[in-house]
């Protein structure tokens, strides 16, 4: 099947800034497009025809990227490193204390401060479990997007079972 007129453009604008960014690639694939990201080599991919508009932003910095909105109401944000994500909701997350954006490299930090939080004594588990919480909400804001993080899951699965186990 291959792109409208109006999807090859929304797409070749992608392309052009991704082309010109330092730490994304792309590649197209007939009508999925694939935003590889250096960063962390973590790769996110779409549906050209899921893409409702690209608009090209300017930030506080005066630095370009592109907001780019999809027909089911998400959002990605292109940068010259990284793709941005809302982090969705999770149970018991108080969302206001995250940013609005996140990035997958995020995960990371996440992850960082939840084994912090686990060699620590008094209070850990409370603040581990909060921590769980933000990388679930990080995690499956980068899923609704077109990341797959199933190692990550993974991580995130075997953890949930040997702190239980340890308790």
């Amino acid at each position: 099947m291959s792109q409208s007129i109006e999807e090859q453009t929304k797409t070749v604008q992608i392309r052009e800034f991704v082309d010109k960014s330092s730490g994304l690639a792309s590649r197209l694939d007939d009508v999925i497009l694939e935003i590889f990201q250096r960063a962390d080599g973590k790769t996110m991919a779409f549906d050209v025809s899921d893409l409702d508009e690209v608009i090209a932003r300017v930030d506080a910095d005066g630095k370009g990227f592109l907001q780019v909105n999809f027909l089911d109401g998400k959002k990605i944000l292109l940068t010259d490193n990284l793709i941005g994500f809302k982090p969705l909701p999770s149970i018991g997350l108080d969302m206001s204390k995250l940013p609005k954006v996140v990035t997958t490299p995020d995960l990371i930090s996440v992850v960082d401060a939840i084994e912090d939080s686990m060699l620590t004594g008094t209070g850990a588990a409370e603040e581990t479990d909060i921590l769980k919480k933000v990388f679930d909400s990080v995690l499956r804001g980068a899923e609704a997007v077109g990341f797959d993080l199933t190692p990550e899951r993974i991580w995130l699965h075997n953890l949930s079972r040997t702190s239980r186990a340890s308790a």
